[in-house]
């Protein structure tokens, strides 16, 4: 993307956080900078961009004071861009809700997958296992009661929970391959397998979701810099 972009993107590759936002651009298309970021050696701007948490995703739209956290970049696009696929249902009981559970995956279950990386011994990885995949059961009857029969949490077309789960399905399919079970599969959550292939082939998205070898390094930088548990 070209330097006289308005919009300047600081992500990396693997960060599902990041991926939210590109999704995003995508579907509203709009033009942007990539500005890829080596987290295991991060750069002055993303270190004065983002001062408090000093990570990816960061936003810099012209001459406007750069933003950060992907959930607030996603909404403040939304609002800036709405006339392009809106990401957010327009009724305020039904954004609420969909706050709430975009908070849900944030807080209670992408955690549980850093959880399970650190976890050292394996009765510990078992019960996190567990945890994962009720906690995506949960998520299955999520998206039957927001897809009311569609294909996608948003309906008809792609919206705020779709990209919020859906750029983490790279880690998902990432943890099952190299902890030996199934996260999303058609005993447990066939709804979500189903919406989980139709969403990967999206063309907004399937240049943006990372491939196994970018996973695998980024898991190798995160086993060096924020190392498992000792037992």
């Amino acid at each position: 993307m070209g330097s006289s972009c308005e919009i300047k993107f600081i992500g990396t590759d693997a960060s599902p956080f990041a991926n939210r936002v590109q999704f995003v651009l995508n579907l509203k298309s709009i033009e942007y900078e990539y500005i890829v970021e080596n987290l295991a050696c991060k750069s002055e701007l993303l270190l004065t961009s983002n001062p408090v948490y000093q990570k990816v995703p960061v936003l810099i739209h012209a001459n406007k004071p750069p933003l950060s956290e992907s959930l607030i970049i996603i909404e403040y696009l939304d609002e800036m861009y709405p006339d392009v696929h809106p990401i957010l249902p327009s009724d305020p009981l039904d954004r609420a809700n969909n706050r709430f559970w975009a908070a849900y995956i944030d807080n209670m279950f992408i955690p549980l997958f850093e959880e399970l990386r650190k976890t050292p011994d394996k009765e510990g990885k078992e019960a996190i296992k567990k945890q994962i995949i009720e906690r995506t059961q949960l998520l299955e009857e999520v998206f039957v009661k927001f897809s009311k029969g569609k294909a996608y949490f948003g309906g008809d077309n792609v919206g705020y929970l779709d990209v919020v789960f859906g750029c983490f399905l790279g880690w998902v399919r990432f943890v099952e391959r190299h902890n030996e079970f199934k996260i999303i599969d058609e005993a447990g959550t066939p709804k979500l397998l189903e919406w989980a292939n139709r969403i990967w082939s999206h063309e907004a998205l399937k240049d943006v979701i990372p491939g196994s070898e970018t996973l695998m390094d980024f898991y190798m930088m995160l086993q060096v810099h924020k190392p498992a548990r000792a037992i």
